[in-house]
């Protein structure tokens, strides 16, 4: 039986130079733009254009006009059907006269406004402040909420909590690598966060935990049937078991997102990506990190879990 348990320490080495260099990169980010990642009108303040065209459009030719005005980063949304041309453009901030020439050159452009259908408004970056805080508050509920449930679901077993706190590690593990990327893609694309990506790393809290969970209860499972057996071996033996599963299961939402980040368009490309990097840290970290972190935690191998060493005899007591 291939023993993947055993190459942890492997695994463990590689997640920290990923980690380390993710940290880099959001202390880069701090340094350069003033926060980890880089932030959107939705947590900075800018302007919110509800407008609808009296003729197709298309969010290529809206983006032009708002580049001519300098503005970067904005987030343009198709709103209704779309024989509607109603769209919704977030954006920086721009003063009385600014938004009167954009709204000329726009009907120049690409085609008359309806003024009756279209609103002109500023976005208050408390808003913003108030869904990142809700988000937080969120993640850690859902912590909260992990540890307790598998604590009394894994009551029978040994060191119940220990399953629990390795979730939440292997959770913190994918939050971490997640924020990592997207600081490096705003480093060098210039991707900003929005209120969409909060829901994209809420989703991969839940990706995280269900597929750690899956293997615990595997784990769970097995540790009566094979009592004769090592706790490294039960453990390595419940990942074999469903391995295949989580692959196959992960592997159907890999090719979907895959399929929307190549033709969904510039308006979903930042959070299925995120998505997409979330599930593969989700799916790798239950299969290399929970678990490797359970079976290293029962043998002392873990800095707080250290079993003291037996007391050598002096020479002198010799």
């Amino acid at each position: 039986m291939f023993n993947l348990v055993q190459q942890r320490r492997y695994y463990f080495i590689f997640s920290g130079i990923v980690l380390l260099i993710g940290i880099g990169a959001m202390i880069y980010s701090t340094v350069t733009f003033g926060s980890p990642v880089r932030l959107s009108i939705d947590f900075r303040g800018g302007s919110l254009f509800i407008v609808t065209f009296e003729e197709p459009a298309t969010e290529p030719e809206i983006r032009d006009v708002y580049t001519q005005f300098g503005q970067e980063g904005e987030i343009i949304q198709q709103l209704g059907d779309p024989a509607d041309n109603r769209w919704q453009i977030r954006a920086g901030d721009l003063s009385l006269a600014e938004q009167t020439a954009l709204i000329a050159a726009l009907e120049e452009q690409i085609a008359p406004i309806d003024r009756g259908q279209s609103t002109f408004d500023i976005v208050d970056p408390s808003v913003g402040q108030e869904v990142t805080t809700a988000a937080i508050y969120a993640v850690l509920a859902a912590a909260a909420i992990v540890l307790g449930f598998i604590w009394f679901a894994f009551r029978r077993v040994p060191n119940a909590s220990r399953y629990g706190a390795c979730a939440i590690l292997a959770m913190v593990h994918d939050v971490t690598i997640t924020m990592g990327v997207m600081a490096f893609l705003g480093i060098f694309f210039g991707w900003e966060v929005d209120a969409l990506f909060l829901t994209a790393v809420l989703t991969v809290v839940g990706f995280s935990v269900q597929d750690s969970i899956v293997v615990f209860d595997r784990i769970r499972e097995n540790i009566p049937k094979y009592r004769g057996e090592p706790y490294e071996t039960v453990v390595n033996r419940s990942i074999l078991e469903t391995i295949h599963r989580s692959l196959a299961t992960q592997l159907n939402a890999v090719f979907i997102m895959i399929s929307i980040l190549l033709f969904g368009g510039d308006t979903v490309r930042q959070f299925i990506t995120i998505l997409l990097v979330g599930l593969l840290c989700g799916t790798y970290s239950s299969i290399f990190t929970a678990v490797p972190l359970l079976v290293a935690w029962e043998k002392g191998e873990l800095p707080w879990a250290r079993k003291p060493e037996a007391t050598r005899q002096s020479p002198a007591a010799a």
